[in-house]
């Protein structure tokens, strides 16, 4: 049985390549029908990243290296290193977790990735590295990492987003001090909607995949209908079994898509979706599982402590997620 006390978001690190385009600028704009050029150029994404020449292993070390100097934790002293599975690993049959676990030196962490639910898959890892810090009197420290890649030439994702390039990591501990508490969380899923959005890659040329939505109409009435219930659902159980009434959550974040998601979710659950996801739409674009952590990271400085920040997280494919935190005192802030 652990004795494990709250489980707490020790600190969390962003790391980003510096070649940054304006999305007014991108190429492949000129190559979409009128209709969808004028849609990308409405999502509210001003500029995004761009990693040529890394691969989503090289963004997550980058990232894991700087939550672990932030919390002055050695390599060699993580027990679990988890991460998060990207859009399109470099090679098919082999570790990205275990290649990550090398670069970084964490020998002695147990390794393994977390994924397949797309932008919810940051959420399954927090809900694993919970109950690795729960149920392990030998787990002290998990480090959650996650990485987003462009995985097409295109990176204008009809009729949704549009993608950039980054990377988040973050020390998960039982300490007690750092940005946040995680108090509670719920993840669900639907796999009728498993390959709504998908990238068929057998017997076609890496420099002809395409992201696809399947069907359209599902995803933006169908799917919008099921979220919004999933969603008014999970967070009224969330905050009913925290005894906690929703006046008294002061920040509510999510994933950044575009500025039409904000204003729909804002209207559909009568909640204020905080500016800074708004902001970090506009500089880095839409980063899949990393938007998350960039929300929380970006978000902390301007809570008090105490303050409840409701997360909400869904991606497509589908899977929705809410998590409650907690504010704590002891910040570690920062980032590239």
């Amino acid at each position: 049985m652990s004795t494990a006390g709250p489980v707490t978001i020790e600190s969390a690190a962003l790391w980003f390549p510096d070649d940054e385009v304006k999305v007014s600028g991108l190429p492949e704009l000129a190559d979409l029908p009128i209709a969808q050029r004028e849609h990308a150029l409405s999502l509210g994404i001003d500029t995004v990243r761009t990693g040529e020449g890394y691969s989503e292993v090289d963004l997550a070390h980058a990232a894991a290296v700087e939550a672990l100097r932030k919390s002055s934790v050695d390599a060699t002293q993580v027990d679990a290193l988890l991460l998060v599975q990207g859009r399109v690993p470099q090679y098919l049959l082999a570790s990205e977790a275990t290649r990550l676990q090398r670069k970084l030196g964490a020998s002695r962490a147990f390794t393994t990735t977390v994924g397949d639910l797309g932008c919810v898959s940051i959420s399954a890892a927090f809900a694993l590295a919970a109950a690795l810090l729960r149920g392990d009197p030998q787990c002290h420290n998990v480090l959650v990492v996650a990485a987003a890649k462009s995985p097409t030439r295109s990176r204008y994702r009809t009729p949704m987003t549009l993608l950039g390039d980054g990377a988040a990591a973050v020390v998960v501990t039982t300490s007690g001090t750092g940005l946040y508490e995680i108090l509670d969380q719920m993840v669900l899923s639907d796999g009728r909607y498993s390959d709504l959005f998908r990238i068929d890659y057998q017997d076609v040329r890496a420099a002809d995949w395409v992201e696809e939505c399947a069907d359209e109409p599902t995803y933006s009435f169908r799917l919008a209908v099921e979220s919004r219930k999933r969603f008014t659902e999970i967070n009224a159980e969330i905050l009913t079994r925290n005894g906690l009434e929703r006046d008294a959550v002061g920040v509510f974040l999510m994933q950044n898509l575009s500025v039409g998601a904000f204003a729909f979710w804002g209207e559909a659950l009568d909640v204020t979706i905080d500016p800074i996801c708004r902001e970090n739409l506009a500089r880095f674009g839409h980063l899949g599982s990393v938007d998350i952590a960039l929300n929380l990271e970006r978000a902390a400085s301007a809570q008090a402590p105490g303050e409840h920040t409701l997360i909400m997280n869904s991606s497509p494919v589908a899977a929705w997620s809410t998590a409650l935190l907690r504010r704590l005192t002891d910040a570690h802030l920062g980032g590239k």
